[in-house]
């Protein structure tokens, strides 16, 4: 990637200027600004050459795209007629010519002054983003408070990029506290610690240029638009520790996926998305081999890896995303299964657990799987299967595969004579090490098929890329459709 330069430089904690912001983006000397002189004619006096918004034709890393920047010193950045006609014009030039769009955010809302007018613009922004959905990348970076239409548009888009001084919500801190009474500040509202947690926004910046640089980072992972190729980079070693080295001595031990995934990517770097939003589950955009490519793993670190209503969400989202741009995908497995409890069942666990399984069975890209420690019920089905269409499914020795973990089966299978014996607890440890042997073993899975190959750990790199190599012409038996939020 070619790092961008700034025509200003300013200090890391300084507000960019909405051009700054674009320059920080873009190639040094390839925007082009549009509609620079073009003013609103129901402001009267106020009225501001650009109406407070501006557009343009660029390139980020030698790749056009077109882009836009929103003013906040102008009425608060606020939206009205033309400042909406720039955007969907814009827009509409970035579907036309099938390329990507990126929009810096900070909007106070429809502007008051122009009613309906303002209602209207956003109207026409929502539907021309959902026209784009599926078809192009589409990239929001939220730079401060975004009110209203200001924070829908930008979760009508693929990603979302947040600066830690930033914040979106529906209503303002004032609103809110005269309909409700709750005394609340922007970032208590809807500032970056809020979304991270709701998983409205997908990665967050200290800075605006590192939001900016995070931005070119994601789409360097992407085509141009749908059913282009993704570019591909010369390959990078990983670090050269055993993928198997974070794996803890005893299954009852905890660790970090992550760790498993950079051993086998390139440069041993990813690309979290949403890391902080149902971290139960890792989606990742990493290289391997060259080839940009999205990861879906359990996360042992956090609940076990166990899947729930949030990370299945998440899941699907993230796998329907590299679905429609082309990214093939790497799942890394080691779960026990579904949270069970009241909770999940009123959260929708059922609605949303659907949702990850109907992303990967629609998904069209190349899919590897690859089991790491466990896969228990459901969540051995959900988490890209064969049956479910997983091009190869690879497991490490002593994998355990099955309907539900060893203890929990004795538990249910031999209650009766564990309740007899002198030492119950010895006895369910006895009982559930033989029904894993019998049950759950790798082997077993591999000799009915369930598995294609059971490998050393340490191999699990070379197979990957050989296995993508082999998929890279494979041809999809139908179009996604758009990226719908979940």
């Amino acid at each position: 990637m070619t790092p961008p330069a700034l025509s200003l430089a300013p200090r890391p904690d300084e507000k960019l200027s909405a051009l700054e912001r674009l320059e920080v983006l873009c190639d040094p000397g390839s925007i082009h600004l549009l509609r620079t002189a073009v003013r609103s004619t129901g402001m009267g006096d106020r009225a501001v050459a650009g109406d407070g918004v501006l557009t343009a034709s660029a390139r980020v890393d030698g790749r056009p795209i077109y882009c836009f920047a929103q003013d906040p010193s102008f009425i608060g950045g606020s939206l009205g007629a033309a400042h909406a006609d720039s955007i969907v014009g814009v827009m509409r030039a970035a579907g036309r010519s099938r390329v990507p769009l990126v929009g810096f955010v900070q909007s106070a809302g429809a502007r008051l002054q122009e009613g309906t007018a303002a209602l209207s613009g956003y109207g026409r922004i929502f539907r021309e983003h959902v026209a784009l959905s599926g078809v192009i990348p589409q990239i929001s970076i939220i730079c401060g408070a975004c009110a209203g239409g200001g924070s829908y548009a930008p979760a009508l888009t693929d990603f979302i990029v947040m600066t830690q001084s930033a914040a979106m919500f529906l209503t303002g801190p004032a609103i809110v506290k005269e309909v409700t009474g709750e005394d609340v500040d922007a970032q208590g509202l809807g500032g970056p610690k809020v979304h991270e947690k709701t998983g409205v926004v997908h990665a967050v910046a200290p800075t605006e240029v590192d939001a900016a640089l995070m931005a070119r980072d994601i789409l360097d992972h992407l085509p141009q638009r749908a059913g282009a190729p993704v570019q591909q980079w010369p390959s990078v070693d990983a670090p050269g520790h055993a993928p198997d080295a974070a794996l803890p001595a005893t299954d009852r031990e905890v660790y970090d996926v992550r760790d498993v995934a950079r051993a086998l990517v390139d440069g041993g770097r990813i690309l979290e998305i949403q890391p902080k939003f149902a971290k139960n589950i890792v989606c990742a955009m990493a290289r391997l081999d060259g080839r940009a490519i999205g990861i879906v793993a359990n996360q042992p670190r956090c609940l076990g890896g166990v899947l729930d209503a949030a990370s299945a969400q998440k899941a699907a989202r993230f796998i329907r995303t590299c679905n429609i741009f082309g990214l093939p995908l790497l799942v890394l497995v080691d779960t026990p299964g579904f949270l069970p409890g009241l909770a999940q069942e009123q959260s929708g666990v059922i609605r949303h657990g659907a949702k990850l399984v109907y992303a990967f069975a629609e998904a069209q890209v190349p899919r590897v799987t690859v089991m790491l420690r466990k896969a228990y019920g459901g969540a051995f089905i959900a988490m890209n299967s064969k049956d479910l269409g997983a091009d190869l499914v690879l497991a490490w020795p002593g994998a355990q595969l099955g309907v539900m973990g060893p203890k929990q089966a004795v538990g249910i299978t031999q209650r009766r004579a564990i309740a007899a014996s002198d030492d119950p607890a010895a006895a369910q440890d006895r009982f559930a090490e033989e029904y894993a042997r019998e049950h759950l073993a790798v082997t077993s899975a591999a000799a009915g098929g369930f598995v294609d190959e059971v490998i050393a750990p340490h191999e699990t790199r070379s197979r990957l890329i050989a296995a993508y190599a082999g998929f890279e012409d494979q041809v999809p038996t139908q179009r996604p459709t758009g990226n719908v939020p979940l």
